[in-house]
């Protein structure tokens, strides 16, 4: 997908990767790099590293790696040239007229306008007088005009292409439609809405676009919710609800709900740091969203066993960040909504204020468990509490121990002895894993790189290494003129080659934003790893001729094997049974 190179210069000259990375990443300096948590998969020990000189990063523990593009394309989940529209912005340049193909971003701005003119529609047809129903069911629940309004509420009618027919009006094509997830096509070939009869809560991102959409029955009936499927601008494993209005609420915290109708409820109560993961259960994509918006969350979840089982995994995946985490005693009501229905929103800010952090919840969740007037259940009891604390600092370890020694009536000595124990077995059993990993990954790379295109790890590991000389010493191109491209490795390695030595003679950048909108997400991953484990060459040339030539030779060697399998195959046909 070209752009422009002189565009694309420009663009790299205003974008600096580490300013841009740091507004979703805490960045420390290390040498010529930065290294960071990454933002793409859960680690405690920073693995995503930010290389200034080659303006681009690699992350160690996950494989994403890339430049300012890739990054913003996976960060923000848009396409490549959404992505460069985002940092042209950014850098206030102005987008070239024409030169490239924004098909793919056309489709997205198409869906975000149709689910746009779908939102607009509902909540219509909610202040209608057909809409009565909807609006009263919205009433009895509590909601004012405003929080209505201000959430955009609908309601969809009780017809098979109400939606449809409107949208069609408006211009839409049917199969935009269906590719918008509001209309779905028939087995006998006929278009109906998807969401009918249902009161409607539009799905809002952080930029403001409408992406998706939940519906609910006004009764009993079975599906009770229906949700808008994954589409080209919606994953609902990356998205979270309310999140656009919770940023800009001026609080350092941000309250994590288990569904919309609770964020509706807490923001129209006055707590307008209120959101909730779209789906069943909290992703960690949706942790790292989160994340970039708070400090601190507090995790306000139903009290059923539903409710408690999300809320444990929830504090699994927060701990897995830097975001400090408070979960609150709720009482008197199975959610936040019917608590504040009850006793106000003074009250529920109470409760929210008297939120414990997550080793006290634990703690306060094992208490309930045993008899602490018996020894047994001190001994039981004991032996579960300090498993929570393996985890901890020293001085919380401290504190902790010092209070169930006192509260227990047992020394702390002999507390600390049985932590210090379980911390070292622990220590010793992360360490077989990570060895194991580590082992793994090299046997995993290796049976990868032997699978690709049938090559030897030999002749790959020159083609990696020549691609890496082709990108430090571009002139070394030159040697490629008498070169067979077609005997590369297929895939990844001859696509890579091919493209660089073609960019080289052609006198363009080889710069990773020029590649970017060649290569796919694991292409520029796969790329940016080379880039980032390069060395420099004491002669270059005839290093990348040494390449070339255990190439061709593991590539003959290749065919010569090839040729003697198929002759002993051959003769195997007429062997005498």
């Amino acid at each position: 997908m070209a752009l422009g190179e002189s565009f694309l210069q420009e663009l790299r000259f205003k974008t600096d990767i580490e300013e841009i990375i740091s507004t979703y990443v805490s960045l420390k300096k290390r040498g010529s790099t930065s290294i960071g948590l990454c933002p793409f998969h859960n680690e405690k020990t920073p693995s995503f590293t930010v290389y200034n000189d080659t303006q681009s990063f690699y992350c160690f523990g996950c494989g994403a790696g890339g430049d300012a593009v890739t990054f913003i394309k996976k960060i923000e989940n848009l396409d490549y040239i959404d992505a460069v529209k985002f940092l042209a912005q950014r850098a206030g340049l102005q987008m070239p007229d024409e030169g490239f193909d924004d098909s793919l971003s056309k489709k997205r701005r198409r869906i975000f306008e149709i689910n746009r003119e779908t939102a607009k529609f509902y909540h219509s047809y909610l202040m209608s007088e057909k809409g009565r129903t909807g609006l009263e069911y919205y009433i009895n629940r509590g909601l004012k005009p405003n929080t209505i309004k201000r959430f955009g509420l609908g309601f969809a009618p009780d017809e098979w292409s109400a939606l449809f027919e409107h949208l069609k009006r408006k211009g839409f094509k049917p199969s935009e439609m269906v590719e918008a997830g509001v209309v779905k096509l028939s087995q006998k070939g006929n278009y109906y809405d998807f969401f009918r009869n249902r009161v409607i809560t539009p799905v809002i991102d952080v930029r403001g676009n409408v992406i998706a959409f939940g519906g609910r029955v006004l009764d009993d009936s079975k599906p009770k919710y229906i949700n808008t499927s994954d589409t080209l601008v919606y994953k609902k494993t990356y998205e979270v609800f309310g999140l656009n209005l919770a940023k800009d609420s001026g609080k350092d915290s941000i309250i994590v709900c288990e569904g919309y109708m609770d964020v509706i409820a807490m923001h129209q109560a006055g707590f307008t740091n209120a959101i909730a993961g779209c789906g069943t259960a909290l992703t960690n994509e949706q942790v790292r969203l989160v994340s970039r918006y708070a400090k601190e969350v507090i995790l306000a979840y139903d009290a059923d066993e539903a409710g408690q089982k999300a809320l444990n995994k929830a504090i699994t995946l927060f701990k897995q960040t830097d975001i400090k985490i408070k979960v609150p005693s709720l009482v008197g009501g199975k959610d936040p909504d019917e608590i504040i229905k009850k006793y106000g929103a003074e009250k529920f800010a109470g409760m929210l204020e008297g939120a414990s952090n997550e080793i006290e919840f634990y703690l306060f969740d094992l208490r309930k468990k045993y008899n602490l007037n018996t020894t047994n259940g001190k001994i039981e009891f004991l032996s579960e509490a300090i498993k929570v604390l393996v985890d901890t600092s020293p001085i919380e370890q401290d504190l902790y121990l010092s209070r169930l020694s006192s509260e227990l009536s047992v020394d702390k000595g002999s507390i600390k002895l049985q932590l210090d124990e379980l911390i070292k077995k622990d220590k010793q059993k992360k360490k077989k894993q990570e060895s194991r990993s580590v082992v793994d990954n090299i046997i995993n790379e290796d049976r990868k790189l032997s699978m690709q295109a049938n090559s030897s790890i030999k002749k790959l590991k020159a083609e990696y290494r020549a691609i890496e000389l082709l990108l430090l010493y571009p002139a070394c191109a030159k040697l490629c003129e008498n070169f067979d491209l077609s005997i590369l490795s297929d895939g990844f390695v001859r696509k890579v080659f091919s493209l660089i030595v073609e960019r080289i003679g052609n006198h363009l950048d080889i710069d990773l934003i020029n590649l970017s909108g060649f290569l796919t997400e694991s292409e520029m991953s796969s790329l940016s790893k080379l880039v980032a484990k390069r060395q420099l060459s004491v002669n270059s040339k005839n290093e990348f001729n040494d390449c070339l030539k255990t190439i061709i030779s593991e590539n003959e060697n290749s065919e010569a094997t090839s040729s003697i399998d198929n002759d002993d195959n051959f003769r195997n046909l007429f062997k005498k049974k």
